[in-house]
């Protein structure tokens, strides 16, 4: 037996409050992204202007997903999390990392916590320029698509 899940209205999701990603340009203006829903992202010269556009952006987004019937996620900071998490690694992964945390001279957990900051900051540095990157070579792409530029 199959059962249908109802859906809430699309009204629902448009009042959802996501959180937006603003970022500035190096060459001048904003890049914004909504990164709860994927590929949801703008840009803009003002912080204002980029206000607009995400919010058009974001409306459009789920506009379309749920049109199409697709699966629309919730705000992220819905979410609760109690700050505790746990994890099975092999014994010989344990051991290393309990022998670096040692020699930092503090607990596993401070050592883990440390090193999963570390890890998460640099992949969100990468994303972040890949962003830059996208929003410059798009921004290049309208220029030359527009007249007395």
């Amino acid at each position: 037996m199959i059962t249908e899940l109802k859906r809430k209205p699309l009204e629902y999701y448009l009042n959802l409050r996501y959180p937006v990603t603003i970022i500035p340009d190096e060459t001048g203006g904003y890049v914004a992204e909504i990164e709860d829903l994927p590929g949801c992202l703008t840009q803009g010269e003002t912080l204002e202007e980029i206000q607009a556009n995400m919010e058009e952006a974001r409306q459009l987004w789920l506009e379309s997903a749920y049109e199409d019937g697709l699966d629309i996620p919730l705000p992220r900071d819905s979410e609760q999390y109690s700050g505790k998490f746990f994890i099975r690694a092999p014994k010989n992964l344990h051991r290393k990392l309990d022998r670096m945390a040692k020699r930092e001279g503090v607990s596993l957990n401070q050592f883990l916590v440390s090193a999963l900051s570390h890890s998460v900051g640099l992949a969100e540095a990468r994303k972040s320029r890949a962003r830059k990157g996208h929003a410059r070579a798009s921004s290049a792409a309208t220029a030359k698509k527009q007249p007395g530029r």
